[in-house]
């Protein structure tokens, strides 16, 4: 009979260990074959004193039940109605053989590794370095140990759904595979050709049209769900008792979306299967990197999924091409901007860990440019467990790996331990708000932010030899083309602003339309962007200035136009307009301000580029500057 890894690890403890431990898994797996209908016996309680101190601390022991099926749920270890009996039982009989030797008096059963390599066990201790008996000095040291092994046997058995290769399969047959692969393609042929010496490789522009076609085409947030009934505005309202089918796609927790007007509920299962994910498409955070991550695994790129304690998940990237780990958010549609939750939405991190098929690393430090700060904060276990910890799981995991692949990723932790370590500034696009969910979410998570981005547009050397500077913004694809400089392209609307004050991106999916909005409960929302030739001795000869905008009912939408020397304002009607006044300017600063509207949609009454998700061809907004000596 094979021999699982987490049975295997368990064969690892002395005799005395080894059955009492046994004894506790078999009743648990027996309980469940005798009782199949019996939910009590298909839960186990993370403090149950038990489980905590004769099961929790010795190696091997929980690995072995979530490779029976079990799955972390909050405060309880679960065993779901989803799960296979069949996957159970053979765990059961590994357990139950080793057991039956043991007791006949006969040589434990060793891993290979084991067998191989005596030292493995001091190099790489796992979770048997938790106190077997704690003191009561020790009671809230081990329970926070107790929660957080839990969440890292959890996280790191659920990455291995990612490589059900029938899955992947299923998500390819989501995925426009071959558009955003030609996409990638062309924009690799133009960068290529903007730089010769480009070193990007196509599948670092697939990671960047699959975030973006995974926020704009595939899945939606949800805050709460429209009523089911009549269709209109629900509130949340509780939980609800999970039907049989949720337990099977992992829902343990039911959200209740309430009607005022209809008095009835709407379900909001909180799907934690990424099969399911892929028919709903819809949810939070959770959700969005659980199906995300999937999806990049469907493609064949390396991915991992990120855990963060202060209550946010997102997914990693593996670039070949750069040698390095790309920070990936499809909420946000945001790729390699990891300072974006400290600086920009202003968490207070303190633990982020990377799951993959392969290992679990400790990825805080690649998010912090306040490591001082973070240390202050990381007491809920020590570090040298943390560190014994994840050295544990990862040489269980890791040991059917080749030689070549253990080297590998050796290789590439060296190269990320120096990148943590490397001194770190946010850019422009790491200084926002989060812009997923409403006002009131991200206040309530604390993840809104003042600051500005403050990016300001000069000439490039091109642009400077051929007197032009022509940009071009486009809100249906959320990009800049800067024509005058090969027609590079930025993609994100932020990263070309100067000043933003309580705006953000609002797609609608229902109506297949986008557009710039001030934020819910604001009463005025602004967005500027600013352009600078005085640096490379230029000034202004020409310039003219396109915008589109739309007002309902009583909102209102300014523009202005203004330098040194003068301000003019102007009409966002779509028009090619042309100021004279600014002749001879050599800074300049392009504003859009939205206020009125009425009842509580009134920040949705004036709208800066409103477009139709299809009209990927027509620019929102157009700067063209010719240029002279100054």
């Amino acid at each position: 009979m094979a021999v699982s890894p987490g049975v295997s690890t368990l064969c690892e403890n002395s005799n005395e260990v080894f059955l009492d431990v046994a004894k506790l898994l078999l009743t648990y797996a027996d309980n469940i074959l005798r009782y199949p209908n019996e939910d009590k016996y298909r839960s186990i309680r993370i403090g149950n004193p038990t489980f905590s101190t004769k099961l929790l601390p010795i190696k091997g022991a929980v690995e072995c039940l979530f490779e029976m099926g079990f799955e972390e749920a909050e405060t309880h270890l679960v065993f779901p109605r989803s799960a296979s009996v069949e996957q159970l039982k053979l765990i059961r009989e590994s357990i139950a053989a080793e057991r039956d030797q043991r007791l006949c008096g006969e040589q434990p059963a060793q891993s290979p590794q084991t067998a191989s390599s005596p030292a493995s066990a001091q190099e790489y201790p796992a979770t048997s370095n938790l106190p077997t008996t704690p003191s009561p000095s020790q009671a809230s040291s081990l329970e926070s140990s107790m929660s957080f092994i839990v969440t890292l046997q959890s996280n790191f058995q659920h990455v291995m759904v990612y490589e059900n290769l029938e899955l992947q399969q299923k998500a390819r047959n989501y995925v426009p595979h071959q558009e955003l692969t030609s996409v990638a393609i062309e924009k690799l042929k133009q960068a290529r050709e903007a730089d010769p010496e480009c070193k990007l490789e196509m599948e670092d522009f697939l990671v960047l049209e699959l975030l973006s076609w995974f926020k704009r085409d595939f899945f939606s947030w949800v805050d709460c769900l429209p009523c089911s009934h009549c269709g209109g505005l629900t509130q949340t309202s509780g939980s609800l008792t999970p039907s049989a089918d949720d337990l099977r796609w992992g829902a343990q927790r039911v959200e209740s979306h309430y009607c005022q007007t209809c008095q009835i509920s709407t379900r909001f299962p909180r799907y934690n299967n990424p099969e399911k994910l892929l028919e709903t498409r819809r949810g939070r955070c959770g959700e969005w990197a659980n199906c995300f991550t999937l999806c990049c695994r469907a493609l064949g790129l390396e991915a991992r999924y990120i855990w963060d304690s202060t209550d946010h998940v997102w997914t990693e990237v593996y670039s070949v091409s750069q040698q390095r780990w790309l920070h990936c958010d499809s909420c946000e549609n945001a790729c390699d901007k990891p300072l974006l939750y400290e600086v920009g939405w202003g968490k207070k991190l303190s633990y982020i860990l990377a799951f993959s098929k392969d290992q679990v690393v400790d990825v805080t430090w690649r998010y912090s440019c306040k490591h001082p700060e973070v240390l202050t904060r990381r007491t809920k276990v020590q570090e040298a467990w943390l560190r014994r910890t994840i050295n544990g799981l990862n040489a269980v995991r890791q040991q059917c790996l080749s030689p070549e692949r253990k080297k590998e990723l050796l290789d590439r932790l060296l190269i990320e331990l120096v990148e943590f370590i490397s001194p770190k500034k946010p850019t422009a696009g790491e200084l926002g708000g989060r812009n997923s969910g409403s006002l009131a979410w991200r206040i309530a998570r604390g993840e809104t932010s003042t600051q500005v981005a403050e990016y300001v547009f000069i000439p490039t050397e091109k642009e400077r030899n051929e007197r032009l500077f022509h940009l071009q913004y486009s809100a249906s694809k959320d990009d800049y083309c800067r024509v005058s400089n090969n027609n590079e392209v930025v993609r994100g609307w932020e990263q070309g602003v100067w000043r933003k004050e309580s705006v953000f991106r609002k797609v609608e999916d229902d109506w297949q339309m986008v557009y710039i909005a001030r934020t819910e409960g604001s009463s005025s929302g602004r967005v500027s962007w600013k352009f600078d030739f005085a640096p490379v001795g230029m000034r202004v000869k020409a310039i003219s200035v396109m915008a589109r905008g739309q007002t309902f009912h009583s909102g209102r939408l300014s523009w202005s136009l203004r330098s040194s020397l003068t301000t003019a304002e102007f009409s966002g009607d779509g028009r090619m307009q042309s100021f004279p006044s600014l002749s001879g300017s050599s800074e300049l600063v392009i504003e859009a301000e939205l206020s009125g509207g009425e009842g509580e949609s009134s920040w949705q009454h004036s709208q800066l580029f409103r477009q139709s998700l299809q009209e990927t061809e027509e620019s929102s907004f157009e700067i063209l500057i010719d240029l002279d000596d100054a």
